[in-house]
């Protein structure tokens, strides 16, 4: 019996891109249908969310991505530029966001068409890698989109024409999360259990191999 789970994933989230090669092995390796549901940032989502954290909190999650992802193998810098548009000193941020919006309407037009994952993983390490300078200019997205196996001119066509749509598809997500029992991202639900962050992936495969989870056959 195929097993699934949600996936509540942002394209801001450092902690979501270091755990995509993982999510996506497991969606390869297992019998699994990994149901990707893009979602805004907090910075987004919560009115003044970063202004009510404390200010030693985005230091120690920078030097903890730094070293999660030498831990991992992948390369780690900050995104230029942001996908969120917002003040860093003030924590302020405004309501035209036009990075990130684009982004999760393409996420979630490249989740109708059947390659989200891939997707994600070919879009993420363009903005977390550090390898990318700008990962908005150029031809980095549309490259990015044809090794996923899309067409970025027609997401991009989809994402206009059906933003409506989209928008309410990516706001019911926001609320399967909050109901889930969680508000970070990655987070993953399997029957209504959350697992959140990328450190909580061996417990969620330990907690579906109770549920009889197995591998695809070759």
């Amino acid at each position: 019996m195929t097993l699934a789970f949600d996936l509540f994933w942002s394209f801001r989230s450092p902690y979501s891109y270091l755990a995509t090669p993982r999510l996506i092995e497991i969606s390869q390796r297992y019998d699994v249908d990994v149901r990707l549901r893009p979602v805004y940032p907090l910075a987004v989502r919560v009115d003044g969310f970063f202004k009510r954290q404390n200010p030693k909190w985005p230091m120690y999650t920078v030097r903890d991505c730094f070293r999660t992802a030498q831990m991992l193998g992948m390369g780690f810098g900050p995104p230029r530029p942001d996908p969120i548009v917002m003040n860093m000193a003030t924590g302020e941020v405004p309501a035209d966001q036009p990075y990130i919006r684009r982004l999760t309407h393409l996420g979630q037009a490249a989740v109708d068409a059947g390659r989200g994952l891939a997707f994600i993983g070919e879009v993420a390490p363009l903005i977390w890698s550090g390898e990318v300078d700008g990962w908005n200019t150029g031809d980095h997205l549309a490259r990015a989109t044809e090794r996923a196996g899309l067409d970025l001119a027609v997401l991009e066509r989809t994402a206009q024409t059906e933003a409506d749509r989209i928008e309410a598809v990516i706001q019911e997500s926001h609320k399967a999360l909050d109901d889930s029992g969680h508000w970070g991202v990655p987070t993953m639900v399997f029957q209504g259990e959350p697992f959140f962050g990328q450190d909580r992936i061996d417990t969620l495969l330990w907690r579906m191999g109770q549920h009889g989870l197995s591998e695809r056959s070759a």
